[in-house]
């Protein structure tokens, strides 16, 4: 059974690899379409066990851990599986995929069946409001603007949402950015268009998916070790521009992101749009004077710019969320959103915790917060948006290396203190490029760890300074999320002022 071929979930034996957010959600909803569910899970702690209790008593069966013949739930395929509907994290190399692979069963993720069931959360909202006049037009399902890339994907999106509430439009950040889509298609909410973070693990399981308009921010390493390749990782993040009606948004400065439009196949008429921070070309958006302006849905954009907003408008005005911004704009004026709502939205946009925030200022020394730059290319987008810079990184390198980061950056930094488990991999490299720069390597992994570091940094810093946590690395070392891990940082410059101040009182 072809996941596209798809004309009723009535009776349909269907497999849910995951017990967590999205796959619960996509088992309730296939089950409430008259699926018979299966959710399949190696875990077995209390958790899954309570999860498991829950879907149970919604006639959704659950096999988790250890199976009676030694094998684990989640490796073996369940009898008469005719799809499998995976959460995002699964690796394709997984075992239960395998087995579906020779059964000939389809593996699709929860962003596939939320595109193949708009139409019946668009026919049960109509139902609901009374909507069965046969002569009256059909209203369509709720276009999707998407975005994916290596960083700034949920920044983006949100500054997307801003814009088109600001124009208006009844609208929702959804996908990847934590709301599961399954439950924002079909709930009773009825929306004019959808803001939608795509992972690359989650458009690796959409075969189907054709939206609006989509946006790569970029393209950068980053989860090799699932992908398999930083081609195969392209391809994945490509496939959101697979047809593609009116826009495909790319990074002038990127050229592996313009590579992937030229390569999709598109709608007739679907256009190429740039962003670039410089001074846009026809066709893309820009800067100009401290001026984000559009040269792409601006009348006579051969020789005219419209303005959009100021660079003062983006929270916060570093270069990469500028970039952000421009990408944001480009998609929402690509859906006919007018060049005041752009200015509006970014205005009123505020960004989540731990993404470039401003923690204090302690001593004329500046305090940020960049817990989320989990790889090395979030994190040279934060060191150059700042200098001087006492940089705080480490923790899981995932695979990444640093010798390209700390080259680009080497100019910029006052010192560095290393944490976690691979901080000797940054060491290194700034052995090799900037030998000239303090390094402090902390090694410990207490309770008291970041506090440490942000003494540490402290003492390295002068006036006028900036202490940046952007760790170029992933967090469950030493913290459960990057979101602990920022709020460790935050805790310690907020010890630190306090000691400063009772050392002036």
């Amino acid at each position: 059974m072809g996941s596209r071929q798809v004309t009723s979930w009535q009776d349909k034996n269907i497999t849910v690899a995951g017990l967590g957010v999205s796959g619960i959600s996509a088992a309730r909803a296939l089950a409430g379409l008259g699926a018979v569910v299966t959710v399949v899970d190696n875990g077995d702690g209390d958790a899954h066990r309570a999860r498991a209790a829950e879907l149970a008593a919604e006639g959704i069966t659950v096999r988790l851990g250890r199976l009676e013949d030694g094998g684990h739930a989640g490796e073996v395929l369940p009898e008469g599986t005719e799809l499998v509907v995976t959460s995002p994290g699964w690796k394709p190399d997984s075992p239960l995929f395998a087995a579906a692979a020779a059964a000939g069963v389809d593996v699709v993720g929860d962003v596939e069946i939320a595109w193949l069931l708009r139409e019946v959360g668009q026919e049960r909202r109509a139902a609901r409001s009374g909507g069965t006049d046969a002569a009256a037009p059909r209203k369509e399902p709720a276009p999707w603007l998407a975005i994916t890339g290596t960083n700034g994907k949920t920044t983006t999106t949100q500054m997307l949402a801003s814009i088109l509430k600001a124009a208006g439009l009844r609208t929702a950040a959804v996908g990847n950015i934590g709301t599961p889509i399954i439950d924002v298609v079909l709930g009773e909410q009825e929306y004019d268009v959808l803001a939608v973070e795509l992972s690359s693990y989650q458009l690796h399981w959409a075969p189907s998916l054709r939206v609006h308009s989509a946006a790569v921010l970029n393209l950068a390493p980053d989860h090799l070790d699932w992908h398999g390749s930083m081609e195969a990782y392209a391809a994945d993040k490509g496939r959101i521009y697979e047809g593609n009606t009116v826009a495909c948004v790319y990074n002038v400065a990127d050229g592996a992101t313009e590579d992937l439009v030229v390569e999709a196949d598109v709608e007739e008429g679907c256009r190429a749009i740039g962003f670039t921070l410089g001074a846009p070309g026809p066709s893309m958006l820009g800067i100009v004077d401290g001026i984000l302006v559009d040269r792409a849905f601006a009348p006579n954009r051969q020789k005219n710019a419209q303005e959009l907003a100021e660079v003062k408008d983006v929270n916060p005005p570093a270069p990469h969320n500028i970039a952000n911004a421009l990408a944001a704009a480009a998609l929402a004026r690509a859906f006919g959103v007018e060049p005041r709502a752009v200015r509006d939205g970014l205005r009123d946009f505020r960004p989540d915790a731990h993404r470039v925030s401003y923690v204090d200022e302690v001593a004329s020394v500046t305090y940020i917060d960049d817990s989320k730059a989990t790889n090395t290319h979030a994190a040279e987008a934060s060191l150059a948006a700042f200098e001087p810079v006492v940089w705080i990184a480490g923790g899981l390198a995932k695979g990444a290396t640093f010798d390209e980061l700390v080259q680009k950056s080497a100019k910029r930094l006052r010192g560095a203190v290393l944490i976690g488990a691979d901080r000797a991999l940054i060491a290194e490299a700034l052995a090799r490029h900037a030998p000239e720069v303090p390094v402090v390597d902390l090694d410990r992994t207490d309770t008291g760890a970041m506090l440490a570091a942000v003494r540490e940094a402290a003492a390295l810093a002068e006036p006028g300074d900036t202490v940046l946590l952007a760790p170029a690395c992933a967090s469950m070392d030493m913290f459960a999320n990057y979101n602990k891990r920022g709020d460790a940082f935050a805790d310690a410059v907020r010890e630190l002022a306090a000691e400063k101040a009772a050392d002036t009182a």
